[in-house]
């Protein structure tokens, strides 16, 4: 029994170490940044690289009518958010800044938006936004790549 103990302490240990918890945020930062892209990515004509629909600007008009931003102000802003703040969520590059925004879109969207999806959906997306908010993006990141480089 001491045995069993012994090993499961070793195996729980190397699981809470520095490589295992790097994957599990790399994941985590794939995964949600693949929820914010592809939704940015609904509110671009086809064919373009970043032009926005006039679908996306009625969605903001006739759908999302809580937000206290005019339609004209705020496609654009949820727009380019939803594409800028994912890349740099993948890259690993100011994954904190980066999750924070999208943690805060997503309270936006909780409040103004959906309210009624706080259980379905939007508690998951707080969720994995606040562990990168606390915890970064780890070794598989450009934050830990030119972190290691400013110590050279």
């Amino acid at each position: 029994m001491r045995s069993l103990l012994s090993a499961y302490d070793s195996l729980t240990a190397w699981l809470a170490s520095r490589l295992p918890e790097s994957l599990a945020l790399l994941v985590l930062r794939v995964a949600l940044g693949g929820i914010f892209w592809r939704s940015g990515r609904t509110k671009i004509e086809e064919g373009t690289l970043f032009s926005i629909s006039d679908q996306a600007y009625a969605l903001f008009e006739y759908e999302y009518t809580g937000l206290p931003l005019t339609p004209a102000i705020a496609t654009p802003m949820a727009t380019l958010a939803e594409h800028l703040l994912p890349l740099l969520l993948v890259l690993g590059l100011l994954t904190r800044f980066s999750a924070l925004g999208l943690l805060v879109m997503t309270l936006v969207i909780q409040v103004f938006v959906y309210p009624e999806a706080w259980w379905q959906t939007h508690i998951l997306w707080f969720a994995m936004a606040a562990i990168l908010v606390s915890r970064g993006g780890g070794l598989f990141s450009l934050d830990a790549a030119l972190a290691g480089r400013r110590t050279q």
